[in-house]
């Protein structure tokens, strides 16, 4: 934990603010893991800072869904089911499929060139099968696109359900075949934009999170049967 903060004390953010990124980041990768209790004391002693900002920072990973306090016994890192992924996911697809559509009227004509840049590096990651760089890719795909629609408030919602989930990403690039589909969704929905073809642009956008999300799913189940199967 120490590491992570290690190098972020340095910028101006207030020390609240970093520590809940630190916190966020570790549970979005899996460093804390669902389940695990949330010690204020080890966790301010771990990261050298005092109690006070670890409390604010768990309380506001509460607000995020990220933690859950149990009475009586503390804070812990949510255990998010298979229910509140496709909840996270109907709402997104909804709102990628709108900011597909303000894509369409306000992005730029650099935008549109840093989209077909950005598709190439994706198409060298299937090709490498190069996975973690991929997901980087990915993400930066979908920040210029929100960035596209010129509203900060549907980016900062994006954002936070896009994190909410981030920590399954993995699972479902991995999945067979979907490293190429999900280049395949980009490069449509990207030329789907480039002609101002709203409509078009709207169904491609949610059909991608749509296939995320089945993707996902379909990986969670199976290791949940398998892990079944080592118990019986």
């Amino acid at each position: 934990m120490k590491n992570i903060l290690a190098g972020k004390l340095e910028n101006y953010k207030p020390l609240r603010e970093i520590v809940f990124e630190t916190l966020r980041e570790a549970i979005i990768t899996g460093q804390l893991k669902a389940g695990e209790r949330l010690m204020e004391v080890q966790l301010a002693e771990e990261m050298g800072v005092s109690r006070t900002p670890v409390r604010e920072a768990i309380r506001k990973l509460e607000l995020e869904g990220f933690v859950v306090m149990i009475p009586r016994k503390g804070a812990y890192v949510a255990d998010i089911s298979t229910k509140d992924i496709a909840d996270v996911f109907e709402i997104r697809a909804a709102l990628e499929a709108l900011a597909a559509a303000l894509a369409c009227e306000r992005i730029t004509e650099e935008e549109l060139e840093e989209l077909e840049r950005l598709l190439v590096r994706v198409a060298e990651c299937v090709e490498k099968n190069d996975l973690e760089t991929l997901i980087q890719v990915d993400t930066q795909f979908h920040d210029v696109l929100y960035r596209a629609s010129r509203n900060d408030r549907l980016v900062q919602i994006i954002n936070n359900l896009r994190e909410q989930i981030q920590r399954f990403r993995t699972t479902s690039l991995a999945t067979p075949g979907r490293m190429r589909e999900t280049l395949e969704e980009h490069k449509a929905l990207v030329e789907a934009i480039a002609a101002r073809n709203v409509e078009l642009a709207q169904r491609l956008a949610q059909e991608h999170i749509e296939n995320a999300e089945n993707r996902m799913l379909e990986a969670i189940r199976e290791e949940m049967r398998a892990r079944q199967g080592e118990s019986s």
